[in-house]
């Protein structure tokens, strides 16, 4: 697959309001107005007493001819030839996802949105001539490109997250360019380009191919499944392929939900294939999670939440954390956890539903986890408040009613969900809370022993396989089975990033536990440095894995530093200067097209 295969995607952002193709917005009363009042342009207001106010710039494909888009010349999207092109006489080419709309536009009975040269002002309007009514035409929103030079970071304004309670948002990345967000390409994560009356059959008639689907949902099998395996592949196996079979004119009967989690294991495929230009990639997955949030707003998801669309919920939050838009996923993952209490996920399923088949019951509990471990990993990551407190879901009730037959590599997947559920019931408490409320993890050495010797005890309950943590080891797993060595990486690392952040806690009259503190570091640290060496394209993805690394790279530096008497003949200095090269210089890689990365090299090396 290359990036001629995947259709690259339009943006126009705000799904808040639903845009009509006669260019109106659908208010909430029903009552149409112009996109132009409603602010759809997302730009704003100018007025007299701040005219140097910036305007806000939105990064979007063009649906142009590809000469109009890069001559910024005005494009009615004529086919064959724009206008633009028959004038100079040029050639008019319009890229994949331009013709896959407009055809899916047609086939629909939409008419697609097109510039219109602004008429002539007559010579008798003036103040007292009559104004004539606003029409649809000219009503038209408008579709702007912008290029981006990647080699150095792009201006925008502020973001509009919030910074003073977390200053771990992306939007406000440390050693990131300073006073802008450069982090977040678009106004909105979910970019819009659907109409009013479009309804299912728009998002449907955007899917790719049968083989492209079938190629990303199998690189989503192979990378994601592994890590997050709340998913029954065989249920899904079942109602995907009878998706495919129906014939076109019955795919609009289809349920919504269903449409929505396969465009979101598509997103989440297409930012882990190998498409040579980034730029597309990046729009490609984009679009692919637009069309999921779409069909699930037709559905009403907000009001009608289901198993499966919470499902395709958990999955819109990493691609979101994936894509650089953690204060977007973090607010859509507050909805999702609702949704999830309402729906009685945090209960024990043979309490709230003793009637129903042990196989709902297993993925209630799978489901359940999934929303408590991403709350609880996002938490410490981004130092706020868990949400996901409330249960009376046990763990040991989660093994014995799979049958093995049902899921591949099930005793693996369930002895991983396990071991990552106990972990998360533990860091809860002891230190995502205390963090986001900026107290002592421990208040005492006598009281960090103890809480470690409960992290140990948990950690020796591990299965084997989990435990047994080196590179030679590691290596050897990954030619048996990799999905059993991406699930050891991922939990050794939130294991030892755990234990890091325990040793290093200090206040008052209790120092920091230097020796310790590194020693959890490397361990935490180099799970990220096998999963570069053994997954290298995945590395450069999981936002998780890159953004602990960081940390702990950090975090080992500043004790090399200020603690350099203490380990001044100390065989720990050098391997601590060696995890920090090391860092460096797979950052130095990524920051060929990554800002974050590139700051953080330049910050990482002043301490070398």
């Amino acid at each position: 697959m290359n990036a001629h295969d995947i259709a690259t995607p339009p943006s126009i952002h705000g799904p808040v309001q639903a845009l009509h193709s006669d260019g109106f917005v659908a208010s909430p009363n029903g009552v149409g107005q112009s996109s132009q009042s409603a602010g759809y342009q997302g730009s704003p207001t100018s007025s007299s007493d701040s005219p140097t106010k910036q305007r806000r710039h939105r990064n979007k494909p063009s649906l142009s001819c590809e000469a109009c888009t890069v001559k910024k010349t005005k494009c009615d999207r004529g086919r064959p030839l724009c206008f633009a092109c028959q004038k100079r006489r040029s050639e008019c080419r319009y890229s994949h996802l331009a013709d896959l709309i407009e055809e899916s536009h047609l086939a629909l009975g939409i008419d697609t949105p097109r510039k219109r040269p602004k008429a002539k002002k007559n010579d008798d309007d003036g103040p007292g001539s009559e104004s004539k009514p606003a029409t649809p035409s000219t009503l038209r929103p408008t579709v702007s490109f912008e290029e981006h030079d990647d080699s150095k970071p792009a201006e925008a304004t502020r973001s509009r997250s919030s910074t003073g309670s977390s200053p771990m948002l992306l939007s406000n990345v440390p050693f990131s360019h300073p006073t802008i967000s450069n982090i977040f390409k678009a106004e909105h994560p979910f970019s819009n380009y659907w109409t009013h009356q479009g309804g299912l059959p728009e998002v449907i008639g955007v899917l790719p191919s049968k083989d492209q689907s079938d190629i990303l949902v199998a690189k989503y099998f192979d990378v994601i499944d592994p890590v997050y395996p709340f998913l029954h592949r065989e249920s899904f196996q079942k109602d995907y392929d009878a998706f495919w079979s129906l014939p076109l004119e019955e795919h609009r009967y289809v349920d919504g939900s269903l449409v929505a989690l396969i465009f979101v294991m598509l997103a989440m495929g297409t930012q882990f294939v190998a498409i040579p230009s980034p730029d597309a990639k990046e729009q490609t997955a984009e679009f692919y999670v637009s069309a999921s949030h779409q069909a699930l707003r037709v559905i009403n998801y907000l009001g009608r939440p289901s198993l499966r669309s919470m499902q395709c919920m958990v999955l819109i939050i990493y691609f979101l954390m994936n894509d650089n838009h953690a204060s977007d996923a973090w607010a859509f993952a507050g909805i999702l956890t609702r949704h999830a209490y309402a729906l009685g996920l945090n209960r024990d399923p043979s309490v709230t539903a003793p009637n129903a088949h042990p196989f709902e019951k297993q993925q209630r509990r799978k489901l359940w986890q999934a929303v408590l471990f991403q709350d609880t990993f996002f938490s410490i990551i981004l130092k706020l408040p868990p949400t996901a407190t409330h249960s009376d879901c046990r763990v040991e009730d989660l093994l014995p009613e799979l049958d093995s037959s049902q899921m591949i590599d099930s005793t693996t997947d369930i002895s991983y969900i396990a071991s990552m559920w106990y972990l998360a019931n533990i860091v809860q408490p002891t230190i995502c809370t205390p963090r986001s409320l900026d107290l002592p993890i421990s208040q005492s050495a006598m009281e960090r022993t103890r809480l470690l010797s409960e992290y140990s005890r948990i950690y020796d309950s591990l299965p084997g396989p989990f435990r047994t943590f080196n590179e030679a080891s590691i290596c050897e797993l990954a030619t048996r089975s990799k999905r059993l060595a991406r699930q050891t990486l991922f939990l050794t690392s939130n294991y030892f990033h755990c234990l890091m952040l325990i040793y290093v806690d200090e206040h008052g009259d209790m120092e920091l536990d230097v020796y310790g503190t590194l020693d959890a570091a490397h361990e935490a640290i180099s799970s990220f440095f096998l999963l570069h060496k053994l997954f290298e394209d995945e590395a450069r993805v999981w936002y998780h894995f890159q953004h602990r690394a960081f940390s702990e790279a950090l975090i080992i530096a500043e004790l090399v530093k200020n603690k350099g008497a203490m380990l001044a003949t100390d065989t720990k200095r050098m391997r601590a200067k060696d995890d920090l090269i090391r860092m460096i210089g797979i950052l130095g890689v990524m920051s060929e097209h990554d800002v974050v990365a590139r700051t953080r090299v330049s910050v990482l090396s002043k301490y070398l």
